[in-house]
């Protein structure tokens, strides 16, 4: 039976590229128990499976951008290659294509951490969207509660890596 690897540790990997909550390949490679290479293997075997809302490849500005931000990630910086990144549901079908028990059961592991992530962006959202209601209805003798206020909430946004400039291109 594979130890359940911890949330925190799953969360840690979520990046935001192109708007999209996905995390590399690399990093499913690992949670899965196989190589980089097989995982990729296997996604390109079932590219039916594959569309491009479930993966696709970084670019080369997108790749640099991930090295720079994401310490755990450095050893890409020499790699030719780029990475591939998978969205919550290209995560869950490579579960499938994987068909290994490590990975059926990491893989509920990670549905659980985006999950987890969805309902903290969304509270976090709905309580701005309160902020401001309030913000409308008292003066500004409050301002300095509300810019407090602000700034806690956003401090709870930095567990996710946000990989910004880019734009939605060409997907796989």
């Amino acid at each position: 039976m594979n130890k359940l690897i911890p949330a925190e540790i799953i969360e840690k990997k979520i990046l935001l590229i192109r708007g999209e909550k996905v995390m590399l390949d690399a990093d499913l490679a690992e949670l899965y128990g196989v190589t980089t290479k097989r995982l990729n293997e296997q996604a390109k075997r079932n590219s039916d499976r594959f569309p491009a809302d479930f993966m696709f490849q970084l670019t080369a500005e997108e790749k640099a951008e991930v090295v720079a931000k994401c310490d755990h990630l450095k050893q890409l910086r020499f790699s030719h290659v780029f990475p591939y990144a998978f969205t919550e549901h290209g995560a869950i079908m490579l579960a499938s294509v994987l068909n290994s028990p490590i990975a059926v059961q990491t893989s509920v592991q990670v549905v659980r951490a985006f999950v987890r992530l969805r309902q903290m962006l969304a509270s976090n959202a709905e309580l701005a969207g309160k902020l401001a209601a309030l913000e409308r209805k008292y003066d500004s003798q409050f301002k300095v509660v509300f810019d407090a206020i602000r700034q806690l909430m956003e401090g709870s946004d930095k567990k996710m890596k946000v990989i910004t400039g880019f734009k939605k291109g060409k997907d796989l």
